[in-house]
């Protein structure tokens, strides 16, 4: 029952950050017509604080508040988030510039793959059980 509920708030969260990600990229990109690539750049770095954050309170339940374990969870998130982010452009460039779909499309397709790895890292490495807040 905990694996269900974990997994379901994982997808709410995930679609919460996904359209986090999404709109910063739509306004970026089509309101200040910035280039795909720093759009997806900005679109990411907002969107990780937002997963960061809800993810460490509502999916995993993490609570760890001393500053030492709080910082290093952050960094090996966006460490493995970073992985993601070189998959999230690669996808991107790949897509648009090599076969030629629409960016939206495209955004949409990168960020289901990403949402995917996203998962199995936060659950196995990043928000692991730990005994002791550190």
């Amino acid at each position: 029952m905990k694996n269900k509920k974990e997994i379901l708030m994982y997808l709410l969260f995930g679609i919460l950050t996904t359209g986090v990600n999404i709109l910063c990229y739509v306004f970026l990109k089509k309101f200040l017509n910035i280039d795909f690539i720093l759009s997806t750049t900005i679109a990411w770095i907002i969107s990780v604080i937002f997963a960061f954050l809800t993810n460490k309170k509502y999916v995993f339940n993490s609570n760890f508040t001393k500053a030492y374990s709080v910082i290093r969870e952050f960094c090996s998130f966006t460490i493995f988030r970073g992985i993601s982010f070189i998959t999230d452009i690669g996808m991107m460039i790949v897509l648009i510039e090599v076969m030629n779909i629409n960016d939206l499309t495209s955004k949409i397709l990168a960020n289901i793959v990403v949402v995917i790895i996203n998962y199995i890292v936060s659950k196995f490495v990043v928000f692991k059980v730990k005994r002791v807040d550190q």
